[in-house]
């Protein structure tokens, strides 16, 4: 299961109820911050999930409503003894301003205390967990090196209770070898092979994550069955010659990318002030129903099994 919590989510600059583009993904132990526009920090401890972890930071691309709050959130993070090194990814031209800003500015002069690393991230795996990838893929906007994220559970074969215990197999470490793929011996010299007891592989869990974006038809393979999909909504329809001009998606653009990669759930993010959040809603809803435009705080579990669910709002 992922978690997702949405720290900023304007388009550009900040209203008065919405902050900078920053996301938190939550996966077992590990918080990856994806963006981080101006302000950040101060949204993170509104939020109440504080810094603990929180030591892996994805960047979308490198244009400032997205990276600026990195000064201010890096000079806090590399001061906190429980952090132990910090790690940024992005594409090539988003590390070189990153870059400057960090290391000409916030740390100009100054000692480092803990490892600073920038990481270019090329198209695929970048980080493996036992239970889950994340992945990197090239998307279309202003500039190059702009990237989506792809969050996925690892597939797992179901343990078939009912054929194990028609078999004898005992509850306790024999069932736990046979699931790790392990063939056991019963007590009477049965051989109990793994593939007798598992079923086929089930999908895990699939947070796809795309900042701002200006085509879909080159990116529909990676958005492809997910259950959640978190994608810009900049502009209405009623501005897509805007829209094209300068590299965004309608509300509309995205729903319909939803809706042909067969999406379960669509969260709509990156919201300009000129529009209202009603207008939105209603014309992703009416291409993909089961659409969200996310507020700063929001939060939503992402599960295999389960619809996605959205468990915080206090604004």
């Amino acid at each position: 299961m992922f978690e997702i919590v949405f720290l900023g989510t304007s388009a550009s600059a900040p209203s008065a109820h919405r902050g900078l583009a920053a996301q938190i993904v939550l996966a077992k132990e590990y918080r990856f911050l994806v963006d981080c526009g101006e302000g950040t920090q101060r949204q993170i401890l509104k939020s109440g999930l504080g810094f603990k972890h929180l030591n892996r930071v994805l960047i979308t691309h490198g244009h400032l409503d997205h990276i600026l709050g990195l000064g201010g959130l890096m000079s806090t993070l590399i001061r906190w003894d429980s952090t132990e090194a910090i790690q940024i990814f992005g594409g090539r031209w988003a590390l070189e301003r990153i870059h400057d800003l960090l290391f000409n500015v916030v740390l100009r002069d100054e000692p480092q205390p803990i490892p600073l690393s920038l990481s270019e991230l090329m198209p695929g795996q970048f980080f493996d967990d036992k239970d889950f990838t994340v992945s990197a893929f090239p998307v279309t906007h202003r500039g190059p090196g702009c990237f989506g994220f792809i969050f996925q559970e690892k597939a797992r074969r179901p343990f078939l209770v009912e054929k194990a215990e028609a078999l004898g197999v005992p509850n306790g470490p024999e069932r736990a070898r046979l699931v790790r793929g392990e063939a056991i011996t019963l007590a009477d010299g049965t051989l109990i092979d793994p593939e007798t007891v598992l079923g086929p592989d089930l999908p895990g869990a699939r947070l796809v994550h795309i900042g701002d974006v200006g085509r879909t038809d080159n990116i529909i393979e990676y958005v492809a069955n997910a259950h959640a999909l978190v994608i810009e909504a900049t502009y209405l329809e009623s501005e897509a010659d805007m829209a094209r001009q300068f590299g965004h998606m309608t509300a509309a653009q995205s729903a319909r990318l939803a809706r042909d990669a067969n999406v379960q759930t669509l969260i709509l993010t990156h919201v300009s002030r000129r529009n209202r959040e009603r207008d939105v809603i209603a014309e992703a809803q009416a291409i993909h129903p089961n659409t969200y435009v996310a507020r700063d705080f929001d939060h939503f579990l992402i599960s295999k099994d389960k619809p996605v669910q959205k468990v915080v709002n206090p604004e």
